[in-house]
């Protein structure tokens, strides 16, 4: 297996090459140039294995340079006593047919602690391979959730910096304090006065500017991202699903006719890893992408047209407010039969023009895998009620937007397939929107409601949201969206002369 780039084939690299460099130079994204498919005796086996051997197993397939005791070292570092109960990824039934995958056990309550929890292991060991005694240079674009487990992930690890970017006004308070607080001598915070994609187009930009590269080089360091779009970062996740899989087959779900997955989703790279699950096996029937009232994916799905001038809402999922969905390019590539040209196209265009439609053909192969839906603010915080009124079942903003939009899918379709649906954080992150939706009760102060939602649904609030309350903010840098690459050369120490166009 090697791994080629989007929007050039050409490119051809190792496992340990696309991890250390999380992006291709013009700028595409890596992939493999095939996929191992999972035969009934590799179930027989994965079903017989904890969460650590099946994602030994399944990671070593995409792996193909990393030794066995690599993989090891990686994996049993990355998920020995960080989740709760050593259990990553448990499952919770609701309502029958419906299927809750909670990935948010870890130590900053969301699914990216999944792959964060990882990549740190995946990235140093591939840094020694490809460029032995560089310091390696992190930078995050997150709408929430992805920076705290980011910097949980790099924190103090050694030859590597890592720096974070957040809207000034796109997170939830306790995301905001979770990564203003983060400690650590190698991590970096800093929130721009924009939205998601501003910081996310922003990051994107340092990476490929070539002067940047040439700046870092001089001093002996190197760029990689911990957001999605480094493979290192995506192909965790496809391990939860081939896990839930096996556990719904354990608890002796008749899946017969398979499963369907529900996923909230704003980049777009969870529901690309269901997606990868099933093109190795795995027997989804249909992917589900539930979008909040950014719902630029809906759209897409359902019309062909992928449009991002269009107004952009700050929702109570503010982890999905995301318009420009890094991880569709991926998906483009599988359903254009991998033509990187027509990827690069449409890429052009949406960079250029906001806009790019795609052929017919790839429409057809789209409604066959996607159903697209959304759901509302309104409309999330009265499922969040429902969930709780009907099965004492608290969730979190997104994951509502999820239940919400898998509802709404069954009434249109009358599929009663098994469903499995991933809850990507917990309540508590959220906890002032989560309260509005079960109670009319109300405190003055963030960790107040925090409480009282506690006492009020008697659910336990996590351990790492309990630590928090008398956390020291250790950042509050604010920076225009064109000033990110002075924020990024100031907390290097580099001087900034010839630092290139971007400053």
């Amino acid at each position: 297996m090697n791994y080629v780039s989007t929007r050039d084939k050409s490119v051809k690299v190792t496992a340990a090459e696309a991890i250390a460099r999380g992006i291709s130079a013009e700028g595409g994204l890596f992939v493999p140039d095939t996929f191992p498919a999972l035969t009934e005796k590799d179930f027989e086996t994965l079903g017989k294995l904890d969460y650590i051997g099946r994602a030994k197993y399944v990671l070593s397939f995409f792996l193909n340079d990393f030794t066995e005791d690599e993989v090891d070292y990686c994996v049993k570092g990355a998920y020995t006593g960080s989740f709760d109960n050593e259990q990553p990824a448990p499952i919770s039934v609701v309502g029958g047919n419906a299927n809750i995958l909670e990935l948010w056990h870890g130590p900053t309550c969301a699914f990216k602690d999944l792959a964060l929890q990882l990549l740190p292991y995946l990235l140093t060991t591939s840094a020694k391979k490809t460029a032995a005694g560089k310091k390696t240079v992190i930078l995050v674009a997150t709408s929430g959730d992805t920076g705290k487990a980011a910097l949980e992930g790099f924190k103090d690890v050694p030859d590597t910096e890592i720096m974070v970017f957040y809207p000034s006004d796109g997170v939830s308070p306790m995301q905001k304090l979770q990564m203003d607080s983060q400690k650590g001598e190698n991590v970096h915070v800093c929130a721009i006065r924009g939205n998601f994609d501003d910081a996310q187009t922003g990051v994107k930009r340092i990476f490929t500017d070539n002067a940047v590269k040439e700046k870092l080089a001089e001093h002996n360091m190197q760029f990689s991202s911990a957001n999605s779009i480094n493979w290192g970062r995506l192909a965790p996740q496809i391990v939860y699903y081939v896990s839930a899989y096996c556990d719904l087959i354990s608890r002796g779900e008749d899946l017969r006719d398979g499963f369907n997955v529900v996923v909230p989703t704003g980049n777009f790279g969870n529901i690309l890893a269901a997606y990868y699950a099933k093109k190795m096996g795995v027997p989804i029937k249909k992917l589900i992408c539930a979008s909040n009232a950014n719902n630029v994916l809906t759209d897409f799905i359902n019309t062909g047209v992928y449009d991002r001038n269009r107004k952009f809402y700050t929702t109570i999922s503010p982890s999905m407010d995301i318009l420009i969905s890094s991880n569709l390019e991926r998906m483009l590539f599988e359903l254009s039969d991998c033509d990187d040209k027509a990827v690069a196209k449409m890429q052009s265009d949406l960079s250029a023009n906001g806009v790019f439609k795609v052929t017919d053909e790839i429409k057809a192969k789209m409604s066959e895998l996607f159903y697209g839906g959304c759901c509302d603010d309104e409309e999330t915080l009265a499922t969040i009620g429902d969930m709780f009124k009907e099965y004492g079942y608290l969730c979190d903003t997104h994951t509502a937007v999820a239940v919400g939009v898998y509802k709404k899918y069954k009434a249109e379709t009358g599929d009663e397939r098994p469903a499995v649906i991933a809850s990507t954080a917990s309540p508590y992150k959220f906890a002032n929107s989560v309260l509005t939706a079960v109670t009319d009760k109300k405190t003055d102060s963030e960790f107040g409601n925090v409480r009282l939602l506690s006492e009020v649904t008697s659910t336990e609030i996590p351990a790492p949201i309990k630590a928090l309350e008398n956390a020291e903010v250790r950042f509050n840098e604010v920076c225009d969206k064109d000033k990110m690459l002075d924020a990024v050369y100031t907390a290097l120490k580099l001087n900034k002369a010839n630092k290139g166009p971007l400053a």
